[in-house]
């Protein structure tokens, strides 16, 4: 984004002069502009998004498309390590679901219950699927796992709003990036209904990996790009 476009929409944020300077100071020490807004625009939807939370990215737009060619209404929508629950928000902005999120951080849970009660949704807190409601077993529809991807050693070459603003625990999958994902692969056919989808972010290179691990498990997967955003996504389906 330009200088140009952040200073505006600092102005229309700010509700007073005294605000707006503070405003300023925040983003010229490094703070995410979404951290200093306390919102972010994801795809159409104004999702709020505090100190501490993990910040939606624009490329993550293309898996809610993604998810949304086999969203129906009704149906059972889980947004897992949700962070500010942008994902399940922006599926349930555009179809009417079920809507549950969860996440192990308790700044993510606060957050995000801003955003998804407004939807008719819930947001519990706990480590993964242990967060969700016994109930859910076998009948989620729609399972959005955006989980952390990013190898370990690679942190430090992140850009220092998300390196120094964003918990590690939202960004660091481990050694080769995929061992959140492999926790979930563990047990997700478990959560899945008959016919029912995950969706998972993954860079290009770990995409294989990604969609291998997930076959291994019972849900063959496929990879779908989109260059625009330089975006890329795991899909897998429960038979």
């Amino acid at each position: 984004m330009f200088a140009e476009d952040e200073a505006a929409l600092i102005l229309e944020t700010a509700r007073d002069a005294d605000e707006l300077a503070a405003m300023v100071d925040r983003r010229v020490a490094g703070l995410p502009l979404e951290h200093v807004l306390g919102w972010a625009s994801f795809h159409g939807v104004r999702v709020a998004v505090d100190p501490g939370v993990f910040v939606p990215r624009r490329r993550t737009e293309f898996l809610v498309e993604e998810a949304l060619r086999v969203a129906r209404p009704g149906a059972v929508v889980v947004d897992l390590a949700c962070g500010s629950g942008a994902l399940g928000v922006a599926v349930a902005a555009s179809v009417s679901v079920s809507l549950y999120a969860a996440d192990i951080e308790l700044a993510a849970v606060r957050c995000a219950r801003r955003n998804v009660v407004p939807y008719g949704g819930s947001v519990h807190q706990g480590d993964l699927f242990s967060a969700l409601p016994a109930s859910l077993r076998g009948r989620v529809d729609i399972l959005l796992a955006n989980v952390p991807y990013v190898p370990s050693a690679d942190i430090q070459f992140l850009p220092a709003e998300a390196r120094l603003y964003e918990p590690h625990v939202t960004l660091d999958g481990g050694s080769d990036g995929l061992d959140v994902l492999r926790r979930v692969a563990v047990e997700a056919s478990e959560w899945l209904a008959p016919g029912g989808h995950l969706f998972t972010e993954m860079s290009t290179r770990q995409a294989p990996l990604a969609a291998a691990l997930l076959t291994k498990h019972g849900l063959p997967a496929q990879i779908t790009t989109n260059d625009d955003l330089a975006a890329t996504v795991v899909t897998a389906r429960r038979d």
